[in-house]
């Protein structure tokens, strides 16, 4: 299957647009349901709102034209505006604004004059002696490239609301939060694509901002909107909807799980391949990525699994399916998994996994061909340095003596909560530990060629358990004193730590077996996924599957998971009880409720988002994508669990499973089993 080029726009920036035209067509997608309605008409805000406004109604099959509108700047500052003057001398001016920065009558009169000559010129132009369309009676669609503070949209309102319209709906790529509420009370729907906060200006949306010239516009306005023409190869432009360009390449995946043949298809030669979730606590996600897993394992010879768990838990998981360690049960194994939310990974889908893995190790002679259990994350920071401890008592008692005196620090500080650690460290309460974790791991680092060759292969294994335990330590200590200071910063720090985890392990096992290894990595959508094509991109976040691109290229696959509705375990606070809950549906202009109309009679399918050009246009427009981390808040639905993504650029493949359940803790609380009972019983039986 063919991939994209790591030098794509994708890759190369963090804005959502690649330019007026791609911008035009993700309106287009959230404007569907006036597809085909003979009462639309569109009117482009000239110049820079007539591409995006071409796209729109060339999917709609509606007529374009072009509505003008002239900023009126304030005198020796034009950029700042005042006012706008609209097609037919509408003039709308801010009384406030003007008599704040003591603009005088005459002053304003000169710039209205100004820009009410080049209004007309430009309308001129524009028409070539063609009339303004009539709306009266008309819906409406006004498209421009973006708005800050929506004053040439308001003037265009105002002078449309005179010509008597049935509806007027407005339509922009992006715009301030505060602009789209303002303008969503003046019009009958608003729909703004995205809502970049903090708002810089409209150009930071796009990748090309290129100014639109008067030439274009007039060709964008010869060009009908309303009858297809056909590309080089003959295929209709515009045609079909984003429904029928899902359902073209939709591949066929019962309970989330394509045919091993579409699994290989996809795969390839990628020696990492990382499967996401949009939840924690979704059964059929876990399932299905067992059983990828479980393919990828038996008919691509991958060594590992790689999950968004804590190290040192899942290194006890990893000794009992290679057949080491104290615990006789999977379910044992599972038990080192104390840390908040509990069901994330002691759930019933990962005790069966757990036990495949190790009833098919144990089929297996070679100890060095054995598939492993590894963690990424970085949030066992005292677990972590007992276990850094608990290795040179072994090896170095003199080391284990310097280690637990650098450790100590934290006993010094605060007791067992890393976030007190944090709190303590970030606002000047008690000093921090940063040169201790650092140096603890540079003298491990430097004595790990003499530890490594006591007893071979294990003793390796031992010091590489050590080595990374102590890089969790050092990276957990700088994530907790940094996760007071901003989100991005503490955000950062830790996908990178999984990332260069990941790369660790690639590295140990390819030193055990001799041969490149092959990785699948467990975790959620939000790590798994390109930043770079996301609204956390835009804020300045990174993510494991950004880096793994950057570093592996075409050996990675990225593959994201979604629903549209079901139940889902969670809880409702930080810390507090596993709940099962009822998820949503998913909002309408979200990817979730894209795939959910694509379904059809399936109950789950495939979507590889790099071949065919109408789907892969679809997959890659901008929309809203879910996300239920451990969280889940109903009540604040968009605002909690939602942001803005090109799922296309984001993931190689995307999985939808329709209706999904909610994930079976190992222990089940009271609440959980609550949350299972339908509302209607038992007046129901």
């Amino acid at each position: 299957m063919g991939r994209r080029s790591s030098g794509s726009a994708a890759a190369g920036t963090a804005r959502m647009f690649r330019d007026r035209k791609e911008a035009g067509r993700v309106l287009a997608g959230l404007l569907e349901a006036h597809r085909g309605d003979a009462d639309v008409i569109v009117l482009g805000l000239a110049r820079g709102g007539i591409p995006v406004a071409w796209e729109v109604a060339s999917a709609l099959g509606a007529p374009l034209d072009a509505f003008v509108v002239r900023k009126i700047g304030a005198p020796h500052h034009e950029e700042f505006a005042v006012g706008a003057l609209a097609s037919g001398g509408r003039l709308v001016i801010n009384d406030d604004v003007v008599r704040d920065l003591r603009i005088s009558a005459e002053q304003l009169r000169a710039v209205v004059d100004r820009e009410g000559r080049e209004l007309i010129r430009r309308e001129a132009v524009y028409r070539q002696g063609r009339p303004p369309v009539d709306v009266s009676g008309r819906t409406v669609i006004v498209v421009d490239d973006g708005l800050a503070t929506g004053s040439s949209m308001f003037a265009a309102i105002d002078t449309l609301r005179a010509q008597d319209p049935a509806k007027i709906i407005v339509a922009v790529p992006a715009a301030p939060e505060s602009t789209c509420r303002e303008l969503a009370s003046m019009v009958d729907e608003m729909v703004c694509a995205t809502m970049p906060s903090p708002f810089l200006s409209v150009g930071e949306s796009f990748w090309d901002f290129t100014q639109v010239t008067d030439r274009e516009v007039q060709d964008l306005l010869s060009t009908s909107t309303t009858t297809q023409g056909v590309d080089e190869r003959g295929a209709a432009t515009g045609s079909g909807s984003a429904v029928d360009a899902i359902r073209a390449i939709a591949v066929e995946a019962p309970c989330g799980v394509p045919s091993p043949a579409a699994i290989l298809d996809l795969v390839g030669d990628a020696n990492v391949v990382l499967i996401g979730e949009s939840s924690h606590g979704t059964h059929e996600f876990y399932s299905a990525r067992a059983e990828i897993t479980k393919r990828l394992i038996e008919e691509a010879g991958f060594d590992a699994v790689a999950a968004e768990a804590d190290w040192p838990d899942a290194y006890r998981v990893d000794r009992y399916v290679r057949g080491g360690g104290t615990d006789t049960s999977a379910e044992m194994a599972l038990r080192g998994f104390e840390r908040f939310p509990g069901w994330m990974w002691r759930n019933t889908v990962m005790e069966g996994f757990t036990q495949w893995l190790r009833d098919r190790n144990d089929g297996i002679a070679d100890p060095r061909l054995h598939t492993g259990f590894y963690g990424l994350d970085l949030y066992s920071l005292h677990r972590s340095m007992n276990q850094v401890i608990e290795y040179l008592d072994a090896v170095d008692p003199d080391a284990a003596a310097r280690a637990r005196e650098r450790y100590g620090c934290f006993d010094l500080v605060t007791g067992e909560d890393g976030q007190s650690y944090g709190y303590a460290a970030a606002f000047g309460a008690g000093e921090t530990c940063e040169a201790q974790v650092v140096d603890q791991l540079v003298e491990l680092r430097a004595s790990a060629a003499a530890y490594a060759h006591r007893d071979g292969q294990i003793a390796a294994d031992e010091l590489f358990h050590a080595e990374r335990n102590a890089a969790s330590v050092r990276d957990a200590e700088a994530y907790y004193r940094t996760m007071f200071g901003g989100r991005v910063s503490s955000w950062n720090l830790r996908d990178r730590h999984m990332a260069d985890t990941l790369d660790a392990l690639i590295v140990h096992l390819g030193h055990r077996t001799g041969a490149p290894a092959k990785v699948v990595v467990w975790a959620h959508n939000s790590h798994v996924g390109d930043a770079r094509a996301t609204e956390m991109g835009v804020q300045g976040e990174l993510t494991v599957g950004q880096l793994v691109r950057e570093r592996y290229g075409d050996s990675c696959r990225l593959i994201g998971m979604t629903t549209h509705e079901g139940t889902v375990t969670a809880s409702s606070t930080w810390g507090g009880d596993a709940e099962c809950k009822v998820v949503r549906p998913s909002l309408s202009t979200s990817i979730e409720a894209l795939l959910h109309e694509s379904v059809g009679d399936t109950d789950g399918f495939m979507i590889p988002t790099t071949v065919h050009r109408r789907a892969v246009e679809v997959a890659s427009a901008t929309r809203l994508e879910r996300v239920i981390g451990v969280i889940y808040r109903p009540d604040t639905e968009r605002q909690s669990h939602y942001f803005h993504a090109r799922a296309g650029d984001q993931f190689d493949a995307i999985i939808h499973i329709d209706r999904t359940t909610a994930l079976e803790p190992l222990e089940r609380t009271s609440l959980w089993v609550t949350g299972q009972i339908p509302e209607t019983y038992p007046s129901a039986l």
